[in-house]
């Protein structure tokens, strides 16, 4: 399946059916009088976020939506039906921009959905018109017309913990090594496209998701390279984890790229809680390692964490690390000594 996080669609919704124009004609009643129906209400179109999608690949083949217009109103008081609705379904994270890219909505929530287009109201049969002056009224409404607009839907991916790093740092290694995914690994750049999420799992009621996006260049935020398109997938993160190549000569500057395209995007990415990890340690004997390690916190300012996305060195660690930072940002309590103090003492046991 391919992935598309952002789609244009024109909307429609249906216009009113019209009133009818009827006089009741019944054998032995002189005066029926009038007896047309009403019309019926067109189509609304809504747009609601449902689990199990992940992409608006969908609206790739089909960008028009039409609702359905209201049946006239008929003799004998009959109402005309509504016009069907239309539902446009989409992934958990989508926003909906108008044409200008003003923020309408975020579907943040599983059924969550708004009105994009209201449909027509149906026009008044002749019925409505009757009156002591006017007692034979021969006219009716037209149904109202429908609503007409532009839309834009971007998806911003749910996920609790983002990756980001340079091209080949290691993150879709990381990504298989966390989580059952299997991303696409290579040994050359820009091997990640798109995207991928995974679902770590600690252990029983310990899970987060874990996004990989594709990697930055310099330069990105003015477009080289895929550019920062991807980046909005991890706005909704709560801890960024930054991985940086240990095998690479000048560690201090593939570290000052990310954190420089961090800022030229914005959106509080630079302000996000960020775990350092230095990767590709089973590639480097311990000199090197301790070299790399040191190198990095001076350029940084802060310690960081010793992993490998191959052996599995130190990746348990820094999963946990960062659970404990998702349920801080989550508001539950994630200090030992609070959890301690939150248990009950233990009581021994009698017979």
């Amino acid at each position: 399946m391919k992935f598309l996080d952002q789609v244009k669609v024109y909307v429609r919704s249906g216009n009113g059916g019209g009133g009818a124009v009827s006089f009741r004609r019944e054998k032995y009643i002189e005066y029926g009088g009038p007896d047309g129906g009403d019309g019926g209400k067109g189509g609304d179109v809504w747009v609601e976020a449902v689990e199990g999608l992940n992409t608006l690949i969908d609206y790739r083949y089909q960008q028009h939506f039409k609702a359905g217009t209201g049946v006239h109103g008929m003799g004998r008081n009959r109402h005309g039906a509504n016009g069907e609705d239309v539902v446009l379904k989409v992934p958990v994270g989508t926003e909906v921009l108008d044409e200008d890219k003003n923020l309408i909505a975020d579907l943040d929530v599983a059924g969550k959905r708004i009105l994009l287009a209201r449909g027509g109201n149906g026009g008044f049969g002749n019925t409505h018109f009757k009156g002591p002056v006017n007692q034979a009224p021969r006219h009716a409404n037209p149904g109202q017309e429908g609503e007409e607009k532009a839309i834009w839907l971007r998806l911003k991916l749910i996920a609790d913990v983002g990756l980001v790093g340079l091209p080949n740092a290691g993150k879709s290694t990381f990504l298989a090594a966390a989580s059952a995914a299997k991303p696409k690994i290579a040994d050359y750049p820009f091997t990640t496209l798109s995207p991928n999420l995974g679902v770590v799992d600690l252990s029983e009621g310990e899970r987060f998701v874990l996004a990989d996006i594709p990697g930055l260049i310099e330069g990105a935020s003015e477009g080289a390279g895929i550019g920062t398109r991807f980046l909005g997938h991890v706005e909704r993160t709560a801890v960024l984890i930054h991985l940086v190549d240990g095998t690479q000569e000048n560690i201090g500057e593939a570290w000052r790229i990310i954190r420089t395209e961090l800022a030229a995007y914005g959106e509080g990415l630079e302000d996000k809680p960020e775990i350092l990890a230095l990767n590709k340690i089973d590639a480097l004997d311990e000199e090197t390692r301790a070299a790399r390690a040191a190198e990095l916190a001076e350029v940084s300012g802060s310690e960081p964490r010793l992993v490998s996305g191959v052996s599995g060195e130190g990746v348990r660690e820094l999963l946990r690390e960062a659970y404990a930072l998702v349920r801080r940002r989550r508001g539950e309590i994630v200090d030992d000594e609070d959890e301690t103090d939150a248990a009950p003492p233990a009581q021994e046991w009698r017979p």
